[in-house]
């Protein structure tokens, strides 16, 4: 559990790494499952890389770097949802959100060594913006991070600017808030990285020959609401701590990523 001093630093600063959310145990059991998982989706049509695109490096740059990046890995391994619930984790989202804690989604990112793409400094706010503003993620660590191998980097305070103008929705302008402009948040496999999505964040290549494995989880208080649904998935709304003090019905009528229509 985290202290109320540690609480605070999150309000003041947007951000707040908790060191040893999962035990070693713990970190080997999701080791082999994101292994597994990538296996597995380097034998199906779905694997691709997500390595950002833009004007932020040279093109023959760019080309050469790879991200794995997959969403709701829950969906395919039950291992991730132990995860997600594991009480300690869930524990500090309580405390940093409030009582009521709503999944949003998950994602899986990996960054291979020695060409693991970079992520421009940004918001997530433009992919998925809500009313409140408690949306918040969590970057769990199962491998040592640090700057050689693509750590994240977070700018304090960032989070009281509010939402800021994205190029194209996905990155902050890269000469105004390079990635050097924010702090290493480094970090050991079990520790877990939890920030506001208005924090502006980024992390650069990973140059080192480190894999660098992390489970994004991405929560909200139930009742603040979305200012639209361009970000919906199967089973999004899961309850992590308390209750739904929202009764209404889940209908997305348009297109998932295979095509099919979604009624919740």
């Amino acid at each position: 559990m985290i202290t109320a001093e540690q609480v605070q630093f999150y309000h003041d600063n947007g951000y707040l790494l908790v060191k040893g959310v999962y035990n070693k145990e713990e970190v080997e059991m999701f080791r082999g499952s994101v292994d597994t998982f990538l296996k597995r989706a380097a034998a199906s049509k779905f694997d691709r890389s997500h390595a950002w695109q833009g004007d932020y490096m040279p093109p023959e740059e760019l080309k050469k770097l790879v991200l794995k990046g997959f969403h709701d890995v829950q969906y395919h391994d039950a291992q991730f949802s132990r995860m997600i619930t594991q009480l300690n984790l869930v524990g500090i989202f309580a405390k940093l959100i409030g009582d009521n804690v709503q999944l949003h989604h998950t994602k899986m990112m990996v960054k291979p060594p020695e060409k693991g793409a970079a992520f421009p400094m940004h918001q997530d706010y433009p992919y998925f913006p809500h009313t409140k503003h408690s949306m918040m993620l969590a970057s769990i660590h199962l491998d040592q991070t640090n700057e050689e191998n693509g750590c994240l980097h977070v700018i304090p305070g960032s989070h009281k600017l509010g939402p800021l103008p994205h190029i194209g929705s996905y990155y902050l302008n890269h000469k105004e808030y390079p990635i050097a402009s924010g702090i290493p948040c480094l970090a050991e496999a079990g520790d877990v990285l939890f920030f506001n999505y208005l924090t502006i964040h980024g992390s650069p290549i990973n140059r080192s020959d480190r894999t660098r494995r992390n489970i994004l989880v991405q929560v909200r208080d139930p009742e603040d609401l979305p200012t639209n649904d361009k970000h919906v998935n199967w089973g999004q709304g899961l309850m992590l701590n308390g209750i739904n003090p929202v009764f209404r019905n889940y209908k997305y009528e348009g297109k998932l990523a295979n095509d099919e229509t979604m009624e919740l």
